[in-house]
């Protein structure tokens, strides 16, 4: 199954690299697309056979020439590309959103996989990840228990994503113009402006949203580290976005114009913008979250005042951060 996915999501990235060829010409060598599509060349290998059963091309000797380029009807559905640990992940962040997780909280694997429709292994395999981070912690009879974070703990997660984040925003921009991240923060630019219209009665959409963003910058890094640790971001942000809804409207309009303003700094390739943008989010949202979390080393709870929600929206308008509507300048 892991095998059959990737082969799926690197057919799918091929199709897209096929825009860039004319009729006719010839596609390149594997190893070429090999480094593209970051995977082995026995999968390129797969990947051409497809493309000639599709008539996509046609074999002229060593040569590779397009035919035609593809269609939607070519690709395959994003539900058959979806890794399982994305699955578990998305379905685990809804659970935490809408449901009643406090501190202390039993966790049941089996009774999730089943919610989930996924094996009691891949749940495993994703809670797995939390225990060294003081964030869940796993019982002697296979259960799990939510666990609070301390200000420490806070600090600490500030100090790791300010460094993660701006090595991914600084990789992001030297990605190749074909790379589909550039297609996806197009659309991510596109849905905050919508957002921003309808942000007096749509303002809770930006959740997902904002993780949705970091996650594609992120992913950029192509450093399993990285990527890995957005893992525990995501889950401190949903977990704690459902207890404190005071001046959530507010602050999430603000952080809307953050992501446009570091957006903006992405897409024209600025990297003294990018690192501006970027670093001024991280210094808002530092300064939110430390002032939300309770002095004296107490765990944080449902009753603080403020939500950690503020880590990841930014918390508030840095100087110098411009106002978006639907005529800005997509550049």
């Amino acid at each position: 199954m892991k095998s059959n996915t990737v082969f799926k999501r690197a057919y799918n990235r091929g199709l897209a690299r096929l825009t860039h060829y004319a009729l006719g010409a010839d596609i390149g060598s594997e190893p070429s697309w090999s480094e593209a599509l970051s995977v082995s060349r026995t999968t390129v290998r797969a990947i051409f056979s497809a493309f000639a059963a599709g008539k996509l091309i046609a074999y002229d000797g060593r040569r590779k020439a397009l035919l035609r380029h593809a269609v939607a009807a070519d690709f395959y559905p994003e539900v058959e590309t979806e890794r399982v640990g994305a699955i578990v992940e998305k379905q685990f962040m809804q659970w935490i959103l809408h449901g009643d997780c406090k501190p202390g909280q039993q966790i049941n694997a089996l009774e999730l996989s089943r919610q989930f429709g996924v094996s009691p292994s891949a749940v495993r395999d994703y809670l797995n990840r939390f225990p060294r981070y003081g964030l869940l912690e796993r019982r002697p009879s296979g259960s799990w228990v939510f666990k609070g974070f301390t200000e420490d703990f806070a600090a600490e997660l500030c100090e790791v994503r300010a460094m993660f984040e701006l090595r991914s925003a600084l990789r992001f921009i030297s990605l190749a113009d074909e790379e589909p991240a550039w297609a996806e923060l197009a659309r991510i630019r596109n849905d905050h402006l919508a957002l921003l219209e309808d942000a007096e009665t749509r303002f809770t959409d930006f959740s997902a949203l904002d993780e949705r963003f970091h996650r594609c910058i992120n992913d950029a890094s192509r450093n399993r580290f990285i990527v890995g640790f957005y893992d525990v971001i995501s889950m401190i942000f949903h977990y704690h976005y459902q207890w404190n809804k005071r001046d959530e409207r507010q602050r999430n309009i603000v952080a809307m114009h953050e992501h446009l303003a570091y957006v903006d700094a992405l897409q024209r390739r600025d990297a003294s913008a990018v690192a501006q943008s970027c670093n001024a989010h991280m210094a808002t949202a530092r300064l939110t979250l430390m002032a939300s979390i309770p002095r004296g080393g107490e765990a944080l709870d449902p009753g603080c005042s403020q939500s950690v929600s503020g880590l990841f929206a930014g918390g508030g308008r840095s100087q110098g951060s411009p106002r978006h509507g639907r005529g800005a300048r997509n550049s």
